[in-house]
């Protein structure tokens, strides 16, 4: 297979790894997620790697399961992304910085100071990953007795979006004029004040920092229900996806360009980037051992407690050993707990079964090979309209990533399926993605 068109390549830190037992691996370093040396490294061999962005998720409370599984987990701790990612943008000169801000549990005019600020910082290279928040635990960290139901959360992102970036529109590219001899520091022509008024949110502004370099720092969204694809599509420049089957994959991605076509959007104004859980060997069963020993590395507590975050019941209440039931809904992710449910029935799998597959890597998608079967996987997801690229993730660090840069990057590369060199100084020139007009301005 060739092609003219390359892979966008992600890479999903969380800050580390997704899987739970990465800290455990043989040759890991398990303070990874809060020791900036290790963090500092992995951007830096990302960025050898010609990676489009280093991806952090982030949490606004601990994640919301039982101390015999949460003092298991690797991931209690991590940086503010907004501290950690500016450090980063002084070590690093072209990789994209994204990082995850919620719209519930945030003001759109800190979202939008924040990271217009880290675009400046880094030299046009910032990313927000919109997300609504799926963990009720964060409710009471901020006030409140319940968390924001489902269709309300998305409903109040859509109009938080709108407001960040009606901000960062005040001002004009051309704004700051700085003329010395006349003592004028801006033109206030190219100021608008947004006043902005509505059914969630009263926003007067105008933002107290310039325009972003790219005019807006990338909008990446990875929700997959209903409310979440529509929000995709009105929205987002890249989706990071959960979806786990060529089939899902196709699904989505025609779905999606569907929608943006629907309200006039150009279909490559958005990258779609499935998650791919990436272990690589010199052979399929040295990669196959790999991704053993590291899932065998995962307690049993760990399994079924990730299991009921994701599902958003209680799985210990049933039988191990029987049939996933039928699952009530919940306020939880909507579209991870389909995608478990889904493969649950159509693979005939036990409750046990479904928490020992779902302890390990979160039920994504997984490319386990040899950096030839893992090329072979991703350029059939790229020529068949399942994807622009992919999220990955990577098993344990830093020996998992130093692999996928020495061995898999080679051979995408090879095939033309990769950029030897960054294309651009920003994030959007490097996605392939315009960068979108001032509203208020017509010079924008």
């Amino acid at each position: 297979m060739s092609s003219v068109r390359q892979l966008k390549l992600g890479a999903f830190m969380r800050p580390i790894s997704i899987h739970t037992a990465w800290w455990r691996y043989p040759g890991a370093l398990p303070d990874s997620n809060f020791n900036f040396q290790h963090l500092k490294r992995y951007a830096q061999t990302l960025e050898r790697g010609r990676f489009d962005a280093f991806f952090m998720a982030d949490h606004l409370a601990v994640m919301n399961m039982p101390m015999n599984a949460l003092k298991r987990s690797a991931t209690v701790t991590s940086f503010d992304p907004m501290t950690l990612l500016p450090a980063l943008a002084v070590v690093t000169e072209r990789l994209g910085l994204v990082a995850t801000a919620s719209t519930t549990y945030n003001e759109p005019f800190h979202v939008a100071r924040k990271f217009a600020s880290l675009d400046h910082l880094s030299g046009g290279r910032a990313g927000w990953n919109v997300v609504t928040s799926s963990n009720p635990h964060e409710a009471p960290n901020f006030g409140r007795e319940e968390h924001v139901e489902h269709d309300e959360r998305y409903r109040i992102a859509r109009e938080f979006v709108d407001v960040v970036t009606e901000l960062w529109d005040s001002w004009a590219d051309d704004a700051f004029i700085r003329d010395v001899d006349a003592g004028v520091f801006f033109n206030p022509e190219r100021l608008h004040v947004p006043n902005h008024k509505g059914e969630f949110f009263s926003v007067r502004g105008p933002l107290n920092v310039a325009r972003p370099i790219q005019g807006w720092p990338v909008i990446v969204q990875a929700g997959a229900s209903e409310a979440g694809r529509q929000l995709a599509a009105e929205t987002a420049e890249v989706v990071f996806s959960g979806v786990n089957t060529i089939e899902g994959g196709r699904e989505l991605y025609g779905d999606l360009k569907r929608r943006m076509a629907a309200i006039g959007r150009p279909a490559d104004h958005l990258k779609v980037l499935p998650g791919a859980f990436v272990v690589v060997g010199e052979t399929l069963a040295e990669a196959r051992a790999k991704k053993a020993r590291l899932d065998g590395l995962v307690h049993p507590d760990s399994g079924m407690a990730t299991l009921s975050v994701t599902l958003g019941t209680d799985m210990s209440v049933y039988k191990l050993d029987e049939p996933v039931p039928e699952i009530p809904e919940s306020n939880a992710s909507r579209s991870g707990r389909q995608k478990l449910l889904d493969m649950a029935r159509r693979e005939s799998m036990t409750v046990r079964q479904l928490a020992q597959y779902v302890g390990g890597a979160f039920g994504t998608l997984e490319m386990v090979g040899t950096p030839k079967t893992i090329a072979d996987q991703m350029e059939e997801w790229l020529l068949t309209a399942a994807s622009d690229g992919f999220n990955v993730m990577f098993p344990y660090l830093p020996g998992g990533l130093d692999e996928f840069i020495d061995l898999v990057v080679p051979e995408l590369q090879r095939r033309g399926l990769y950029r030897r060199d960054y294309e651009g100084a920003t994030l959007r020139e490097n996605l392939g993605l315009p960068r979108p007009e001032n509203r208020y301005f017509a010079k924008g």
